[in-house]
């Protein structure tokens, strides 16, 4: 069974990272793996994208509303054609 952690405390184990703990004692210290701490860092890292900062979490989300407002035009498209039949 997993445990989930909260966005808070991800976000705290991220900042102590940032200010130089390392992954061994953070995840001895507080619980998780290595390995998740390392997740979560890396979804925290800004990376630059047309001249804007965004992090993967960010880029992850915008991933997501596009496909979503991809389908609604698609059926927007649909919709429209059949109105244009009758």
């Amino acid at each position: 069974m997993s445990i989930r952690y909260s966005q808070d405390f991800k976000d705290s184990l991220v900042k102590l990272h940032q200010e130089g703990r390392s992954l061994k004692s953070l995840a001895e210290e507080f619980g998780p793996s290595k390995d998740s701490i390392a997740i979560w860092v890396k979804q925290a890292t800004p990376i630059m994208i047309k001249g804007q900062s965004k992090t993967l979490k960010d880029v992850k989300q915008l991933e997501k509303r596009l496909a979503i407002l991809e389908e609604e035009n698609e059926i927007l498209k649909r919709a429209a054609i059949l109105l244009a039949k009758k």
